[in-house]
């Protein structure tokens, strides 16, 4: 077994003075991994002057802009919008999810006094206002084991809410819109196929017929021994399942490779050259400071950013 200080990290250091970091965060809730962070990482977080995320997760416009965004436009409801059956297959599915969640609940949950209904409409109250892709994504992420890891901050919220404790001052390198929006621009069929798709898993792995490919648990493990190459982590923060699959016929095996080509553009290469930028230009108006950037570690933003910041005032710590 490898100790901790004998793993990779996730923190990289801009070698300048003083000196400014990359920290690679996971959306997993934060008790799970903390005890793992390597003493460096939480060092260079309280030694920091400003600390900036993808987006300011403690400011309430942030999740009102993020919820409305969500929304189909007004007047419209999934039934006006989604195929007969897939809407019969989602409210089928989502009545066995609600059914189920309060044995899905930990007694630790249920002690903090987290109520299963409660949860349920928190996570998918006005699920027929959404849009189908985001729909797409709440019944990706209503399974038992993510139903477990609610009602404790994910890591980088902990680390947005430590910094503001801390009286840091805080900041975010992106829009609500920039991320909202590569989501919605999918088109309609892409949006009903990975729709369907996501049902299809679901519904298997209800009946005992499919193993999860990666679970949370697998991705924290990865993340807790410091493992940078491990492929999981492609599903933690690129946000969209992936659909390319060996087992789909031709055609729909064509519609998979699209989707997942559009979503590596838009989601990773695009955004990542637009956050380097605007990180370049906070680095360079602001030398005399030290900066701590806390990006998702499996969309590779953080090794993405090196093309943009000369990879000489680059280092793993």
């Amino acid at each position: 077994k490898q100790i901790q200080t004998d793993l990779n990290s996730f923190l990289w250091t801009i070698k300048r003075d003083p000196p400014s970091y990359f920290y690679g965060t996971i959306h997993v809730p934060y008790t799970r991994v903390w005890d793992f962070i390597p003493e460096n990482s939480k060092q260079a977080f309280q030694e920091s002057h400003i600390v900036y995320f993808e987006l300011d997760l403690t400011d309430p416009y942030t999740i009102s802009a993020l919820t409305s965004c969500q929304l189909l436009p007004q007047g419209e409801n999934l039934q006006d919008v989604l195929p007969r059956d897939i809407y019969r297959r989602l409210k089928r599915h989502l009545e066995y999810v609600k059914l189920m969640m309060p044995s899905w609940m930990t007694p630790d949950q249920r002690g903090k006094g987290l109520y299963a209904d409660y949860l349920f409409n928190a996570i998918a109250g006005n699920w027929e206002r959404k849009r189908p892709v985001w729909v797409m994504l709440m019944v990706n992420s209503l399974t038992e084991a993510d139903i477990k890891t609610r009602g404790v901050p994910v890591l980088d919220l902990y680390l947005a809410q430590e910094a503001e404790r801390m009286r840091k001052k805080t900041g975010a390198v992106e829009k609500v819109e920039e991320q909202c929006h590569p989501l919605n621009g999918l088109n309609f069929s892409q949006v009903i196929f990975a729709l369907n798709q996501t049902l299809l898993q679901q519904e298997s792995m209800r009946a005992g017929s499919l193993q999860v490919p990666y679970t949370t648990e697998d991705l924290i493990r990865h993340y807790n021994c410091g493992d940078l190459n491990s492929i999981i982590f492609n599903h933690d923060t690129s946000q969209v399942p992936n659909f390319n699959n060996v087992t789909l016929p031709p055609s729909e095996q064509e519609t998979a490779q699209e989707i997942d080509s559009y979503f590596r553009q838009e989601l990773i290469y695009k955004r990542n050259e637009r956050m380097g930028k605007r990180v370049w230009a906070l680095l360079e108006e602001h030398p005399e400071k030290s900066f701590f950037f806390a990006f998702g570690a499996g969309n590779t933003i953080v090794s993405q950013h090196k093309r943009f910041l000369c990879s000489n005032v680059f280092d793993q710590s």
